[in-house]
């Protein structure tokens, strides 16, 4: 699989930025620029387990310091031009071609490596990296990190090996990288948004007096499971935030008549999630429900109206909050009317649709455009679409009916 990192853009930002590389830790940055996942090293959550070079110079090498139990991932399809292993605790070997009645001493080739650490040798591991920062003439360069994932506890370390680098927070243009999607990026999303889409269908086939928060739950996996099945795609988990009745934040009771049921609903795909929204209503719902929604959804419509490329996400956040206030909620307060999605299993990442978003809209985002409202003593409310910019405006990755649905 080859890596997502769009190099001469790389090139671009850290000259922008005054960067001679970035230096990534965090693994979903990792595998995005590689193309290959480092496996469960990194599941310990500390920089170290692996990590990847991206030189500013887009003709430099794209390096990655990878855990020795990734070597077979890396050996079916890396991106990075070299790759160097360390050691971590899970013992491997190999046999040479033998005969079934040969001893195991006979035909075990000799260990790669005499001792195992704990878990993985970070400082090991940081010294690759230095020896690798060398070979690029990089070892005393201004380098960027995705300072936001390196622990505290690992940071003196680095910059103890790195002594002779200027480490500093690279994550402004790495999320720039980041917020513009590659072609296999899309269609994870696309498909994600897909058996999200199949888990709510299934769901409000549930939706009715009685009904549960915990039964409505277990539909939109149902349907999610069924989905991906009869597609023949993978996917690696889901979530929801759904609410039943007056109660927008616990379980609530069995839905009663004029309930509100609010369905926020991702699945993860390729380590990516998608996200997307609705609200619909048990029987007939009341007057301030339906004029609600109502303010919520012309929200959505206005900010949707407004997305091409070049508009400032600034921008649509101030139309969609006006849109609110202007429709009969006067003291309605939204930070963001939407987000990024597309860097890993969580659904809410930057860019943000806020009144401090310094980004345009740019061709291949792909965001959750979401109008909610939250009012102990009626409900969630909230209405979203994930969308996909393009060259022109933006297409819908998600297609179920807006309406203030009753049932």
């Amino acid at each position: 699989m080859a890596g997502t990192i769009d190099r001469k853009r790389a090139e671009r930002l850290l000259r922008e930025a005054g960067l001679d590389a970035l230096v990534l830790f965090q693994p979903e940055h990792v595998s995005w620029a590689i193309g290959t996942h480092p496996g469960p090293a990194s599941l310990f959550r500390r920089a170290g387990a692996a990590m990847a070079i991206v030189p500013r110079d887009a003709t430099r090498d794209l390096v990655a310091i990878m855990p020795d139990l990734a070597a077979g991932a890396v050996r079916l399809g890396c991106a990075a031009s070299r790759v160097v292993f360390h050691p971590i605790w899970v013992g491997t070997g190999s046999v040479r071609p033998h005969r079934a009645n040969e001893p195991l001493a006979a035909i075990l080739a000799p260990p790669e490596v005499e001792a195992r650490p704990e878990t993985f040798d970070a400082e090991a591991a940081f010294a690759l990296l230095r020896a690798e920062l060398r070979r690029l003439g990089l070892a005393e360069g201004r380098l960027g990190i995705d300072a936001g994932f390196v622990p505290a506890a690992d940071h003196a370390l680095l910059a103890s090996v790195l002594n002779d680098a200027s480490l500093v927070d690279g994550t402004d243009p790495l999320r720039r990288l980041r917020m513009v999607k590659s072609a296999a990026e899309i269609a994870s999303l696309r498909t994600a948004a897909a058996l999200g889409e199949a888990g709510y269908r299934h769901a409000l086939l549930g939706v009715g007096p009685k009904v549960t928060r915990e039964a409505l739950s277990a539909r939109y996996a149902e349907g999610v499971r069924a989905e991906a099945a009869g597609r023949g795609v993978g996917f690696n988990s889901f979530w929801d935030y759904i609410s039943v009745g007056p109660d927008p934040w616990g379980a609530g009771r069995p839905a009663e008549p004029g309930d509100v049921i609010k369905f926020d609903l991702g699945t993860v795909v390729g380590g990516l999630s998608s996200d997307f929204a609705r609200t619909v209503v048990v029987g007939q719902p009341s007057r301030a429900a339906q004029e609600l929604h109502a303010a919520l959804l012309a929200s959505l419509e206005a900010g949707l109206a407004l997305l091409r490329p070049g508009v400032p996400l600034a921008d649509i956040h101030a139309a969609m909050l006006d849109t609110v206030r202007s429709a009969g909620v006067p003291g309605y307060a939204r930070g963001h009317f939407g987000h990024g999605l597309g860097n890993d299993p969580f659904s809410e990442q930057w860019p943000f649709i806020s009144a401090d978003c310094p980004v345009a809209a740019e061709p291949d985002m792909v965001l959750a455009v979401e109008a909610p409202f939250y009012v102990d003593g009626l409900g969630g409310f909230i209405v979203e679409d994930q969308v996909l910019v393009t060259a022109d405006g933006h297409a819908p990755m998600t297609f179920a009916d807006r309406s203030f649905r009753s049932f």
